[in-house]
């Protein structure tokens, strides 16, 4: 009986330690999860894919986070990244496959959406003006939802959305 007692004592202060250590493990966890969006056609197959970080305005204003005219990393983190697979019209230019990180320039009418050379850059500080390969003009445009995590994502005929608050920029992809 007594072996009985100590075993069932024993499992539950493992049990209570492991859930301590399993919060700790998971208390630091990202506050803007990273996301991926993909564009692919039946025709194609994969055409781009893009890998960012959600920041959330929590209260916040966008208009702080990301503040007009002022070069942004377009997400949380690290900067986001765009795989095009194969060579693409982004916006009005050409863009041939390859790897490139993206960045974005907020206004009120319109976003300049950058695509840069540079790879594994950490945020708007790193970022090169020299490295740029394309800026384009994104359309705002005002949302009807409020979107609370920044969100990219794709249209079946490839125009690219970049949702956060109620604007809404898009981008032609062909």
């Amino acid at each position: 009986m007594k072996k009985n007692v100590f075993v069932i004592a024993f499992l539950a202060i493992a049990v209570l330690f492991t859930n301590e250590t399993t919060a700790q493990k998971f208390s630091g966890l990202d506050k803007s999860p990273a996301d991926i969006a993909m564009y692919s056609t039946k025709d194609d197959g994969a055409v781009v894919k893009v890998v960012y970080s959600r920041p959330q305005l929590r209260g916040r204003d966008m208009a702080k986070l990301a503040p007009a005219g002022k070069i942004w990393r377009l997400g949380a983190n690290e900067s986001t990244e765009i795989r095009i697979y194969k060579d693409i019209m982004f916006g009005d230019k050409s863009v041939k496959a390859g790897t490139y990180t993206m960045f974005a320039i907020p206004g009120d009418s319109e976003w300049t959406i950058i695509l840069n050379k540079a790879l594994h850059t950490s945020g708007s500080g790193s970022y090169n003006e020299a490295n740029d390969l394309v800026r384009v003009k994104g359309k705002v445009s005002k949302g009807s939802d409020f979107v609370e995590a920044l969100a990219i994502t794709f249209s079946k005929t490839g125009d690219m959305y970049i949702g956060w608050a109620n604007t809404v920029v898009t981008i032609p992809v062909k």
